[in-house]
């Protein structure tokens, strides 16, 4: 009979099941301010790599092959409405010692809870989606495999998740941090290559009605605001703000939203960068006004090498979308522990997590890349953008609601321009996305 070389975890097992790692990093009182900043340091990068992840480099690289840097605006404000809501979230946890996930579970009946509960997993199913196929893609262009293949090796990212466990959550976020550089460095180096008109990159900052005036520029930008607000980073956040050591008073709680504040912004802000180095890159490198043509993730890793006049550009591409799509299965794999345990108070080893839903992701993308083709990776970055957006709302709602009421957050509740800027915003996304998946049904 065959056997393993090593024994499979029957639990679920630290660090990706933030309930086994709640309150392991410890927070000396007595340390400076600069050492706390640092010790809180990490849950923001987790969820920043939902903000850059290979869904964010179809849209961007569609809208700046196609519009320039008319878009960048678009990337802009999509970011800063994310670490609205994404502070929202990291207080949710830090104030009440729950994730969203429990909240829902315990503030809703049951059929809603498990409602939501279902469009928790079929929304981290679909970025997991986006992940295998930036990544298959990115095999394709580093070892010269067909898209099958690649999709086929997605698989073995399970044996990553069985080789930290035990570890801990600090390595974990120095994993991810590794990852999220690499990205960065590739893509900030293409910049040098393909020498983009930085004066046009500065109009492009500059929000305009006009250029969202006609059918086509706005649809990408809702797609690009649908590829940015993650629905499963809402749970996630809540969650793993809790492995730092808090204090149950107002004053310890307090100052940790302040650091954990510092940490989601900066995070986030490098998110944006990347998410924008990405709009840039395409503007400099394919956009040509007055032509119609539109360039998918497909095309740009094949187009860039000439272009960017070396090899060496499309090696940074394919390093920078692997290392984008593997940063990806971490914050997945911990996402799917948080919303299995705070809504059907279940745990699994983190191995048969990752397996579920990497098998239930790499299904539609083999079906999709074998029927449609070698070139059908855009395509299905785009759908499966579509079908995260139909899920945002039903995370913003309970956010939002939740956080709205003094019962809950008792001193911490939200500020009535808080809560004006957040419904606002909720209402404004919702009706974006439902446009997008009209247009994309219609």
């Amino acid at each position: 009979m065959f056997s393993l070389p090593f024994k499979l975890p029957t639990t679920a097992t630290a660090p990706f099941c933030p309930s086994e790692v709640a309150g392991t990093v410890a927070v000396p009182e007595g340390d400076p301010f600069w050492k706390k900043v640092i010790r809180f340091a990490g849950p923001g990068l987790l969820i920043s790599v939902g903000y850059m992840d290979p869904g964010n480099w179809a849209t961007a690289i569609q809208g700046g092959s196609q519009f320039g840097y008319q878009l960048l605006f678009v990337v802009v404000l999509s970011s800063l409405a994310a670490i609205v809501l994404q502070c929202l979230s990291m207080r949710l946890g830090i104030v009440t010692g729950k994730d969203l996930a429990v909240h829902c579970r315990e503030q809703y009946s049951p059929a809603v809870g498990k409602t939501l509960w279902g469009f928790a997993e079929i929304s981290i199913i679909a970025c997991d989606l986006a992940e295998v196929l930036g990544c298959a893609l990115a095999f394709k262009l580093l070892l010269g495999v067909s898209l099958p293949v690649g999709v086929a090796l997605t698989a073995l990212d399970t044996l990553i998740v069985l080789g930290l466990k035990g570890k801990g959550f600090r390595q974990v976020e120095a994993i991810v941090l590794g990852l999220i550089l690499t990205v960065a460095i590739c893509l900030f180096a293409e910049l040098v290559f393909v020498k983009p008109d930085w004066h046009a990159v500065a109009a492009g900052l500059v929000p305009s009605l006009s250029a969202l005036s006609s059918r086509e520029p706005l649809y990408l930008a809702i797609g690009i605001l649908g590829a940015t607000v993650m629905p499963h980073n809402l749970y996630l956040h809540s969650s793993v703000v809790q492995t730092r050591v808090v204090r149950r008073d107002d004053a310890a709680r307090r100052e940790a939203i302040s650091l954990s504040r510092i940490d989601t912004v900066v995070s986030l802000l490098l998110a944006l960068l990347i998410n924008g180095a990405i709009l840039v890159l395409a503007a400099a490198a394919f956009y040509q006004p007055g032509s119609s043509r539109v360039l998918d993730i497909d095309d740009a890793y094949r187009l860039l090498e000439p272009v960017a006049g070396t090899a060496l550009a499309a090696i940074l591409f394919g390093l920078a979308l692997l290392a984008s799509g593997q940063s990806s299965t971490f914050t997945g794999t911990i996402a799917g522990q948080v919303i299995m345990e705070g809504f059907l108070k279940l745990k699994i080893p983190c191995w048969q997590r990752r397996a579920i839903t990497r098998g239930l992701a790499l299904i539609p993308a083999m079906i999709g890349v074998i029927v449609l083709g070698e070139h059908s990776v855009g395509t299905l970055l785009v759908l499966s953008q579509v079908v995260l957006s139909m899920q945002l709302p039903f995370a913003m709602y309970p956010l939002v609601s939740l956080t709205s009421q003094r019962r809950i957050m008792g001193n911490f509740v939200n500020a009535w321009w808080t809560t004006t800027l957040a419904w606002f915003l909720f209402a404004v996304i919702s009706a974006a996305n439902a446009w997008l998946v009209w247009q994309a049904f219609s």
